[in-house]
């Protein structure tokens, strides 16, 4: 075999490529998407309680196989905790949603039209085949989390997770065949043109990664006139306001930025911190980075694990050079190290510019550049400053004031935490920047009108940081907020929201 036919397994502890998957070729893939058409009307004839019975079965099969499943996320990604907690977060998510698609799924009362002697209401009818697009930050979750509802929802699945962390995907296939999905789940290895054979294969794309990608798939999708439901990066901002419990912000923040390495799209990666609790606020936080240990040698010990990708290596290399050389400290880091792979010791960063690509592009590392400002509404101005718009956090021992501050940041999922009672909690409003959403909108279902005229509802699944997903109405936004710009994806391109 020769390397257009074979895809490299690198190994991010060492740097080496230690094994390789098959490329699957573009006529292959179609061949499996039209063995997937064939096979789901049959899928979606199962009632709603069977189709969830063999999602049970995929929980039960993935727990039997944790500890292998575990050790190949490992050599792929080159953590341990986070491995173990990807695959156990996984297994409650398809037990929620077995439980949960039911009444979800459940059909509405007939609805009076404005037209005195037209009702209307809605059945749910399944798109036919999905494609599921995912990175390789969580392999597995992510390739799941759009799935598994997908499949409640009587669709079937053909995914190819990132080239980057593919390890994995010989045993998922043994999983999904144990649970007796292997005719409704199909899942193929290769890099973008095996993307782009999936896309041509599917009737609708649901894509996780990155701003360059995101637009390549809209783009194909758009040219067959598919859905893509699109959540791409994040330069998450935290507001630490005057009346932080700063302490606790600092333990909150260090684990919100530095957890798998800030190599997910809802890290923290930007703190604007109000001026009478900064210095404060920044020794705490510099002593929580500092406590912080790399899981190295052991990949036990430790709380940071590498860098798993290695296209970011530079880039991160890159964004700390830049921010050194336009007047940035390092407080905590700032230099990465090399142990075969790449590691990115947590890193504070003050004396930071809002000209500064640490500050303006997505660095996807354990990097935290703090800023002062003088008042809150200078916070919320440089927060919105952005072509990003995923999630972001306020902190605040007040929490109405958290409250206020919050709905006026433009992001799609905004945690709250009142830091002087110490009690947490979260509001989740409708995101609206320019490359992420916030929620996962537009499952693979589309509805089937039972009356003259077109009757338009959707249904959103809103999947928090967690990744445990629930389906729930498409809500629309709020008149008074400001208008934005979406991504080709959002629902108000299609007419099914408003657009704010």
């Amino acid at each position: 075999m020769n390397d257009t036919t074979t895809l490299p397994l690198r190994n991010p502890r060492t740097g080496q490529s230690d094994g390789q998957l098959p490329i699957v070729p573009a006529d292959a893939v179609a061949a499996l998407g039209q063995a997937l058409r064939a096979a789901q009307p049959a899928w979606a004839a199962l009632d709603i309680e069977a189709r969830c019975q063999r999602l049970s079965a995929l929980a039960d099969a993935l727990v039997a196989r944790r500890d292998a499943m575990v050790e190949l996320l490992l050599a792929d990604t080159g953590r341990w905790h986070e491995s173990l907690i990807e695959v156990d977060g996984t297994v409650s998510a398809i037990r929620r949603w077995a439980q949960q698609a039911p009444a979800c799924l459940a059909e509405g009362p007939a609805r009076q039209e404005p037209i005195p002697f037209i009702q209307s209401w809605q059945t749910w009818e399944p798109y036919t085949v999905v494609g599921v697009i995912s990175p390789w930050n969580f392999p597995l979750m992510l390739t799941l989390i759009d799935a598994v509802p997908a499949l409640a929802a009587g669709c079937t699945i053909l995914a190819k997770p990132s080239e980057v962390t593919s390890r994995f995907v010989p045993l998922l296939r043994e999983i999904l065949a144990e649970a007796g999905l292997a005719d409704a789940f199909a899942v193929v290895t290769g890099a973008g043109a095996t993307g782009q054979a999936l896309i041509e294969a599917v009737d609708q794309v649901c894509f996780t990664g990155s701003v360059a990608t995101g637009r390549k798939v809209a783009e194909a999708c758009a040219r067959r006139f598919i859905p893509a439901s699109l959540e791409l990066g994040g330069k998450d901002p935290a507001l630490v306001l005057s009346d932080a419990d700063v302490e606790r912000a600092a333990r909150a923040l260090a684990w919100g930025s530095f957890v798998n390495g800030g190599q997910s799209c809802m890290s923290i990666e930007r703190v604007y911190v109000e001026a009478p609790v900064a210095d404060a606020f920044i020794a705490a936080l510099v002593k929580e980075a500092s406590a912080l240990e790399l899981a190295w040698p052991d990949p036990k010990q430790g709380q940071i694990g590498p860098i798993i990708a290695a296209s970011q290596v530079e880039l991160v290399r890159a964004h700390l050079a830049d921010a050194r050389a336009k007047g940035a400290r390092a407080l905590a880091g700032g230099e990465l190290v090399e142990h075969g792979g790449t590691w990115c010791p947590p890193t504070v960063l003050v004396d930071v510019t809002d000209e500064m690509a640490v500050v303006r592009e997505e660095s996807f590392a354990t990097v935290l550049p703090v800023m002062v400002v003088a008042d809150e509404e200078e916070a919320i101005a440089r927060a919105n400053a952005t072509e990003f718009g995923l999630s972001a956090a306020v902190f605040s021992g007040d929490r109405e004031r958290a409250e206020r501050v919050a709905r006026r940041l433009h992001a799609g999922g905004i945690s709250i935490r009142p830091g002087a009672d110490g009690r947490e909690a979260e509001l989740q409003v409708l995101g609206h920047g320019r490359f992420a959403h916030g929620q996962r909108l537009d499952p693979p279902l589309r509805p089937r009108p039972r009356a003259a005229g077109q009757h338009r509802h959707r249904l959103a699944v809103v999947v928090p940081a967690g990744g445990v997903g629930v389906v729930a109405p498409v809500l629309a936004v709020p008149a008074a907020r400001p208008r934005r710009p979406h991504g080709r994806g959002h629902p108000c391109h299609r007419g099914e929201i408003p657009c704010a």
